[in-house]
């Protein structure tokens, strides 16, 4: 899934040359990162959800934190330690504790169109809450034709049984992952974004993993068979390290918000392996929900590129 914030647009260092990396890593985010909802509703059918997540991001943080500190970067100072906690509360154990227990009654299709409100709830932190950009009436316009969309999938239909409650909590997730998105550009945190990385997930995963100790998930210790074991491994390898990698290379390489683009195209991906792979049901209600989310984060993400 995707793990990631809106960020602002960084400086464009294009050479105007093919590069199959960049192929290969725009890849990375629109497949990999819309493949990993299928792979968190297999894993929390067999698993306890807190367990799984804090297994994921806690496994996967400590790789790509001991990697980075393997290749000379510098280990973060007590207050950047402090921020990052506070980062790894909001984005991972908030976020994605409730992503996890919430796929375990809701289809992976409809779980990604939630979190492909991120920019939504971005801009209303930033705008009304925040007050870090002034009011715009295209970007007001556009967030309102997501919550359009948002109304419409969680109106009652009789083809789709799954809760309001887990939608409400993926949602309640993303206000979190949205105001820790806002809060990274005013923290001081280590100037390595994959160590940074690597940090919040370590640390998300640690508490994530408590919880689901203190919530008796560990008590039995849970059985985890083949099919379970390769949904967190495929979690683990391609949607926190490698697609978060490709993330963070491509960030460097050219403006945030091409890079965001993929916030319109893993829901798309999310549904259709939800669809064709998982039997999933796709109501015309689905479609048309899920088509004024994406209007409206396409909408806010072109508008953003415009006056950036």
């Amino acid at each position: 899934m995707a793990d990631s914030v809106v960020t602002k647009p960084s400086a464009t260092a294009s050479t105007g040359t093919f590069d199959i990396r960049v192929i290969l890593a725009f890849f990375a985010i629109y497949i990999l990162w819309g493949t990993t909802f299928l792979a968190i509703r297999i894993a929390v059918q067999e698993m306890p959800p807190l367990f799984a997540a804090g297994t994921r991001f806690f496994i996967a943080g400590v790789l790509l934190y001991g990697f980075m500190r393997f290749n000379g970067q510098s280990r973060p100072t007590g207050i950047e330690w402090r921020n990052l906690t506070v980062i790894a509360l909001l984005m991972f154990v908030v976020e994605y504790g409730a992503l996890f227990w919430a796929e375990k009654y809701v289809p992976s299709g409809i779980a990604s169109v939630f979190l492909a409100t991120i920019p939504l709830i971005t801009i209303v932190f930033e705008m009304f809450v925040l007050r870090q950009q002034q009011f715009r009436w295209e970007l007001g316009v556009a967030t309102l034709l997501g919550f359009i969309g948002i109304g419409i999938l969680l109106l009652h239909n009789g083809e789709q049984h799954f809760g309001i409650l887990p939608c409400l909590a993926i949602l309640g997730g993303v206000v979190s992952w949205s105001l820790g998105s806002v809060l990274t550009r005013s923290l001081k945190l280590p100037g390595s974004k994959p160590l940074t990385a690597g940090a919040t997930m370590m640390l998300g995963g640690g508490v994530l993993l408590v919880l689901s100790a203190l919530f008796g998930e560990m008590h039995p210790f849970p059985h985890v068979s083949i099919r379970a074991a390769l949904a967190l491994l495929y979690l683990i390898v391609f949607g926190s390290l490698l697609a978060f990698t490709a993330f963070v290379w491509l960030l460097a390489r050219m403006p945030a918000t091409r890079v965001s683009s993929h916030a319109y195209i893993n829901p798309i991906v999310a549904v259709a392996l939800g669809y064709f792979v998982a039997n999933e049901t796709v109501t015309a209600r689905t479609l048309a929900g899920t088509t004024l989310v994406l209007i409206s984060v396409f909408l806010i993400l072109r508008k953003d590129k415009v006056l950036s």
